[in-house]
């Protein structure tokens, strides 16, 4: 029988640290020259090459942060290209899946354009925005709308049409209106949906401002990525990734507050079981 008992806050907090300096004393030992011998190279210098050294990529971090600290321009162009295009892109997408799941006539006219462009493979967009809206910030935020809109629409869009039929007649026998009930009944119905994918989101976000950066600019940790690739520096690579991703980390913590405060009303997993 399954074990279903939560692990403590502590236990849990000690097995996920203790993974990744696994993680980290793993690569250091394969990419350290002489400590293991590694088959699939020619020589143990050409493992440190493809995948750098921790302890030189941490170094690199200190450098930005602290030595020289040059790359809080570059963190904070990157930042503010992916907040902007997360919350541009969720608020568009919570408005248009509201909309169209409220309008069963617009939904129906609109669906075959909605289908065509979700499943467009939207990074190619990133040279034509880049063209329309030039090389700065707004060609970046515009390739991110485009990637968190559609999974927030979908979520949103879903999460209405679930709504439970009995729920809305009971409110209306009740005399709720329609602005009643889109804020009693849709919007709380929808608010888990909205939150599943707002986590996906953040990710998408910062997807889409590194990759306009990738594409043209002279600004951004995607922009000093792209440098470094340039020179065959793995670990200055390797060191904007941890970088990109720690921050995309945070952001999602940021969300998931967020999503407690909101969600207090809803019964968690545990108290749902008593019940």
């Amino acid at each position: 029988m399954w074990n279903l008992i939560k692990p403590r806050a502590a236990t849990l907090r000690f097995w996920q640290i203790g993974i990744l300096v696994m993680l980290f004393v793993f690569w250091h030992v394969m990419t350290t020259p002489g400590l293991v011998p590694v088959f699939m190279f020619d020589n143990d210098r050409q493992a440190a090459f493809f995948f750098g050294e921790p302890l030189k990529i941490f170094e690199r971090i200190w450098v930005w942060f602290v030595t020289e600290a040059d790359i809080y321009k570059h963190l904070w162009v990157t930042l503010a290209e992916t907040v902007m295009a997360f919350v541009i892109g969720a608020g568009a997408g919570l408005g248009a899946g509201l909309w169209l799941a409220l309008s069963p006539m617009a939904s129906a006219i609109l669906e075959p354009y909605i289908k065509a462009f979700n499943s467009m493979p939207r990074i190619i967009l990133a040279p034509i925005f880049a063209v329309w809206f030039g090389l700065g910030m707004a060609s970046k935020v515009a390739l991110g709308v485009t990637l968190v809109f559609f999974i927030v629409f979908f979520n949103v869009y879903q999460g209405v049409k679930e709504v439970s039929p009995v729920v809305l007649a009971n409110a209306r026998m009740l005399g709720a209106n329609r602005k009643q009930l889109l804020r009693y009944v849709y919007l709380p119905s929808a608010t888990s949906w909205v939150f599943s994918s707002l986590h996906t989101s953040v990710g998408l976000a910062f997807v889409g401002a590194v990759v306009g950066e990738y594409l043209g600019s002279s600004q951004g940790v995607g922009y000093l990525i792209l440098q470094a690739e340039g020179q065959f520096d793995i670990n200055t690579v390797m060191a904007g990734i941890l970088v990109l991703t720690t921050f995309a980390l945070v952001l999602d913590a940021a969300v998931g507050v967020i999503e407690k405060r909101l969600m207090k009303w809803q019964p968690k997993a545990g108290e749902t079981e008593k019940l």
